[in-house]
């Protein structure tokens, strides 16, 4: 039988990482809250290997065992026999908290607990199990399947063992693990989500219509996609979330998120998954 490891959460992310993990040859349990999120999520796995079976970097049979290894399920109790298991839920301290807690409970001692936060104190994380030593951040990219970086985060009281096991599977899954230290933001979206933010509020104080502020940073800066439409491509409730966690984290001013971003979040227009944000979709 082949490694287990799990996945919580059948999202953009939590699907991108059973697919990458499934095709590195490990059999992965995936699980969510109700059957149609899994649903859906199986739904995006399938499209995306389809779409590597049609650009000939997978063969049809192929991408059939890589479907295969994948198991969906809406129980916890099912990662029990996980070595690895990545959380990939919403991105609140919270609801992340009590998953740590229960998945504690529930996998043998020796289970790392992995989390794919972009922003929280993966040190707050592991202080709500009883395995801190076995707790660290695996930060990946969007999309998934893409993206070659993962930021890899120790909380203060994860061991050298879980870190050079995880640094392991980040190589094994054709990844590129960069180290940081745990930190609000990390580095990925320290650095972005000001950036991001500065957009919005340049739009806010109407400097630039959305079309110029997205342009200049692509035909200037030479950026692939602009602030703006990252930012609703990201999810303006997530770079919210990033932006309260790093407001409150560091006390600084600067991290203030903009008014307008929190007038579109309570407005639901959330960008490109709910159809609206700073652009119509």
């Amino acid at each position: 039988m082949s490694e287990v490891i799990g996945v919580v959460g059948a999202g953009t992310m939590g699907n991108g990482i059973a697919q990458v993990v499934a095709r590195a040859g490990y059999r992965v349990v995936m699980r969510d809250v109700r059957d149609e999120f899994l649903e859906r999520g199986l739904l995006a796995i399938e499209k995306s290997l389809q779409r590597e079976v049609e650009k000939e970097r997978l063969a049809a049979d192929e991408k059939e065992v890589i479907r295969g290894r994948i198991q969906s399920t809406t129980s916890l109790e099912a990662l029990h026999e996980a070595s690895i298991v990545i959380e990939a839920v919403t991105e609140n301290l919270e609801v992340k908290t009590e998953i740590f807690e229960t998945l504690d409970q529930i996998t043998p001692r020796e289970t790392i607990l992995a989390s794919n936060t972009s922003s929280i104190s993966i040190t707050k994380l592991g202080a709500a199990t009883s395995r801190a030593d076995k707790v660290m951040g695996m930060h990946f990219m969007n999309p998934v399947p893409v993206m070659k970086l993962v930021e890899v985060i120790r909380g203060i009281a994860t061991s050298d063992e879980t870190y050079e096991k995880v640094r392991a599977l980040t190589d094994k899954l054709g990844k590129t693990a960069l180290d940081c230290q745990d930190s609000p933001g990390f580095v990925s979206n320290r650095v972005l989500m000001p950036m991001i933010n500065e957009a919005i509020f340049t739009l806010y104080e109407g400097v630039a219509t959305r079309e110029s502020i997205d342009g200049i940073m692509k035909l200037g800066m030479n950026h692939p996609m602009g602030p703006l439409t990252l930012a609703d491509f990201i999810g303006l409730d997530v770079c919210l979330a990033i932006m309260n966690v790093m407001h409150e984290g560091f006390g600084d001013p600067k991290y203030r998120p903009c008014p307008l971003l929190r007038r579109y979040v309570d407005a639901g227009w959330l960008g490109r998954k709910t159809g609206r944000g700073f652009y119509e979709y």
